[in-house]
C-alpha cells in the first residue's frame, strides 16, 4: 500500500487521464507528493513528457475516443484508481444555435471516453481483487444551467449517471466510484469568456467564495476520494464550487 508522510493511504497505482491539461497536472502532482505510483495519459505528448519528468510519474498516451487504443493501454496494467479528467469544453452556444459536431466531440470526450476507460480499468480491478477507486471529473455545469454550456453541460450530465450505475455495479467488487463537480479555474484558455467583466461579475458575486477555484483546490477532493479515508464513499457528487449550485 502506497502511504504518504502524511498517512493518506491510496493502495496501488492511480491512472490520471487529461494529465497534459492544468487540473489533470495538478492531480499528478498531488498523488506524488502522497508516493502513490501515477500512470498519467494525455494528449499532448511534449507537457506529459515534461510532467513525467519533473515527477517521475509514467507517461501513456492513448486516445480515450478510440476503444481499440484504450484497451491496448490498459492492457497489463495493475490499477488501484483512475481518475477520468480528459475533458474538451466545446463551444459557448444555445441550443439554437450549436454545432452538433461540437456537440458529438464533447461527448466522445467527456462522456463516452470516460466510460471507455472505466469499462477496461475496473475489469483490472475486478481481476486484482484489491478493490479500487475512481473518480470521473464533472462539471457544475452538470448539476445547474449555464447559459452557452448546453454540449458540454450535457456530457457531464450524461458522466454523472455513468458515475452513480458504475458505483452501483462495481461497489460488489469494493470499487467505489465518485465525481467531483468544479467550477472554473481561472487559465488563459477560460480567460476568453469567463474572464470578461459581464461574465465573470455576475458569476462570482452569486457565488458564496466570490473568487475562482485553483488547480490545487480541484486536486486535493479527488486525492481524499481515491484516498481509504472515503472508504465508505461511493456514488457521490461532490460540488467543488465555492457553493455556487447551493444557492
Amino acid at each position: 500500500m502506497a502511504a504518504s508522510a502524511n498517512g493518506l493511504n491510496i493502495a496501488g497505482p492511480v491512472l490520471v487521464t487529461g494529465a497534459s491539461g492544468g487540473i489533470g497536472g495538478a492531480i499528478v502532482r498531488h498523488l506524488v507528493r502522497h508516493d502513490v505510483p501515477v500512470i498519467a495519459s494525455g494528449t499532448d505528448a511534449d507537457k506529459l513528457n515534461a510532467l513525467a519528468e519533473e515527477t517521475g510519474a509514467r507517461a501513456l498516451p492513448f486516445d480515450v475516443t478510440r476503444e481499440d487504443s484504450v484497451r491496448a493501454a490498459m492492457e497489463g496494467l495493475d490499477l488501484y484508481g483512475v481518475v477520468n479528467c480528459a475533458g474538451f469544453g466545446g463551444e459557448i452556444a444555445t441550443p439554437m444555435d450549436t454545432d452538433i459536431e461540437i456537440f458529438d466531440k464533447a461527448i466522445a470526450i467527456n462522456t463516452r471516453g470516460a466510460l471507455l476507460v472505466t469499462k477496461y480499468a475496473s475489469q483490472t480491478m475486478i481481476r486484482l481483487g484489491k478493490g479500487g477507486s475512481i473518480v470521473n471529473v464533472s462539471s457544475q455545469a452538470a448539476l445547474v444551467a449555464l447559459k452557452g454550456h448546453i454540449s458540454y453541460g450535457a456530457s457531464k450530465a450524461a458522466l454523472d449517471n455513468i458515475t452513480r450505475v458504475s458505483a452501483l455495479e462495481l461497489g460488489k467488487h469494493g470499487i467505489r466510484v465518485n465525481g467531483v463537480h468544479p467550477t472554473v479555474v481561472m487559465t488563459p484558455m477560460s480567460a476568453w469568456y469567463w474572464g470578461r467583466p459581464e461574465i465573470e461579475k455576475p458569476f462570482l458575486d452569486a457565488m458564496p467564495l466570490g473568487r475562482w477555484a485553483t488547480e490545487d483546490e480541484i486536486a486535493a477532493p479527488i486525492v481524499f476520494l481515491l484516498s481509504d479515508g472515503a472508504s465508505m464513499i461511493s456514488g457521490i457528487a461532490l460540488p467543488i464550487d465555492g457553493g455556487y449550485t447551493a444557492c
